[in-house]
Order: C-alpha cells, then sequence, then structure tokens
C-alpha cells in the first residue's frame, strides 16, 4: 500500500522558514508528478507548487520567489521550502503524487496534512 507521509509544519514567526517533507513509502514502479497544495480556514484547496518528474516546477503566483519546490528521486521524497514566511500562508499543507503502481497504472495519493501557522 502507498503511502504519503509529510513532516515539517509548525509555528514561525512570520518572516521566518520552514522545510516541509513528503516521503513516499510502499511498493511503486515510480513517482510520476508531485506537488503541495494547502488549504486555510474555511477556504478552498490551492495549489502551491508542482514538480514534473523531470524537474519542471509551477508555482502559485502568491509564492513565486518565496517558495522553492524540489525532489530527491533516490530517497521518493519530494520537499517545500518555504522562506519570507507571511502570516497569509498560515493552513494546512498537504502533499500529492501521481504514482505508477504499475508500468502502466498511476494513482492520485495525497498525504495527511501538516499544519503551517505564520505569527504577525
Amino acid at each position: 500500500q502507498v503511502q504519503l507521509v509529510e513532516s515539517g509544519g509548525g509555528l514561525v514567526q512570520a518572516g521566518g522558514s520552514l522545510r516541509l517533507s513528503c516521503a513516499a513509502s510502499g511498493s511503486f514502479f515510480r513517482i510520476n508528478d508531485m506537488g503541495w497544495y494547502r488549504q486555510a480556514p474555511g477556504k478552498q484547496r490551492e495549489l502551491v507548487a508542482t514538480i514534473t518528474s523531470g524537474g519542471s516546477t509551477n508555482y502559485a503566483d502568491s509564492v513565486k520567489g518565496r517558495f522553492t519546490i524540489s525532489r530527491d528521486n533516490a530517497k521518493n521524497t519530494g520537499y517545500l521550502q518555504m522562506n519570507s514566511l507571511k502570516p497569509e500562508d498560515t493552513a494546512v499543507y498537504y502533499c500529492n503524487a501521481g504514482i505508477f503502481v504499475l508500468l502502466t497504472k498511476r494513482n492520485d495519493y495525497w498525504g495527511q496534512g501538516t499544519q503551517v501557522t505564520v505569527s504577525s
């Protein structure tokens, strides 16, 4: 059974930094795209950043220049480095990955979420 386990959330002051990790475990062929999403109280889940298997990245305008998404394919782990954090970045952050469990069968997986709180 494939699982995504996130870590690295917490409480930080505005202007500070956090690094989120998302580790995939279980039996699978390979990880395709990975991404980070967030959901603030009373708001819909929104895209933060994505990274393809080849390393191409995409960011929400609100985080460009402050957040960096990366991945370590050897460790089956994705990362989100968050710098210059603002109170409006406060949310539960979710990892998402498209994973080939067989050569031609791709499933979509979500992590359990990790809370990021930025105080002003």
